[in-house]
């Protein structure tokens, strides 16, 4: 983690933006001092009326996800390695991009709540049942695994929240598709801040590196929200069939789990390395003969049927 200690201001200035002039959630949202906001509430209203159910669902599943940000952070600063009474290094990375994510669930939770459409007790609920239930993703306390997780995971919400942007502005609710194409844009760049931490570790460790990324795929990447749940329900009851809903949407599929994966092995040249131990040449070649094997598995899958009713939605 010495690398990052060393270059953690131009980290920082790289990859995430600076408070001062950064998009704050109240820029899109009406304004509620504002003569117009009866207005502009009715519009926003009238824009969310045709958006479809499972749509709805998978907003509501991302929402959560993101308002979960607790877990990730306490998470994060646990790694193994760092010293958590040193304010600065690694701690300071993951105070500056708790703060942008924070704006995400924020920005929709705000939004949702206006639209009218969703049971917000309901939706809270679930909320506090996913950050006191918190996560399981096998990386434990290892740097190694855990930004191979987050790599992935940052691409992962890329493709959700610009996916869920393209369906809301379908049914045209543009200021949900304003919404989410921002908050893709910072995944975008978060992803790009992990990867960068991977490919500086495969410089340093190669071997260790590529076996930590075996490690990690022959798990799979479980999202954040893998112990999501309804009032009532067992931990992890209501997630397979958040799943479903943007399987049959088409905001994240097998396909672009098999598209991550590959545009990660490109990303950190993972066919180039020489000079690694044995059991390393052995995890490269299971990473690399990876996607076609998922793409044959995929091609038999078939999109999984309404079948759940969520209590989140009015």
């Amino acid at each position: 983690m010495n690398f990052l200690g060393e270059k953690i201001d131009t980290i920082v200035d790289e990859f995430l933006k600076k408070i001062d002039t950064n998009w704050q959630p109240s820029d899109f949202l009406p304004d509620t001092s504002s003569t117009d906001f009866t207005g502009e509430l009715k519009a926003l209203q009238s824009e969310c009326k045709e958006l479809p159910y499972d749509y709805l669902a998978v907003l509501v599943g991302d929402i959560i996800t993101e308002e979960a940000l607790p877990t990730y952070q306490s998470w994060l600063t646990d790694v193994t390695g760092i010293d958590k009474m040193n304010p600065e290094g690694w701690h300071k990375w993951v105070r500056m991009w708790t703060a942008e994510e924070n704006r995400h669930g924020d920005l929709l939770n705000k939004f949702i709540y206006l639209s009218g459409r969703i049971n917000m007790k309901q939706m809270e609920i679930s909320t506090q049942h996913l950050i006191a239930d918190g996560f399981d993703i096998g990386t434990g306390r290892d740097p190694y695994l855990n930004f191979v997780y987050t790599s992935f995971q940052e691409l992962a919400t890329n493709i959700s929240h610009r996916r869920t942007a393209s369906i809301a502005k379908s049914h045209g609710c543009s200021q949900l598709s304003k919404i989410c194409g921002v908050i893709a844009a910072d995944e975008a760049r978060h992803a790009k801040a992990y990867k960068s931490f991977v490919a500086s570790i495969f410089e340093l460790d190669a071997s260790e590196m590529m076996l930590a990324f075996e490690d990690m795929m022959r798990k799979k990447i479980v999202m954040p929200a893998h112990f999501l749940r309804q009032a009532g329900e067992k931990i992890g009851q209501a997630y397979d069939h958040f799943s479903d809903a943007a399987q049959r949407l088409g905001v994240y599929t097998g396909s672009d789990y098999t598209d991550i994966l590959e545009s990660l092995i490109k990303e950190w040249k993972v066919a180039d390395f020489s000079n690694l131990t044995d059991k390393a040449e052995k995890a490269r070649d299971y990473l690399m003969a990876l996607p076609d094997r998922y793409r044959r598995v995929a091609g038999r899958d078939q999109k999984p049927k309404l079948a759940y009713q969520f209590n989140w939605i009015n």
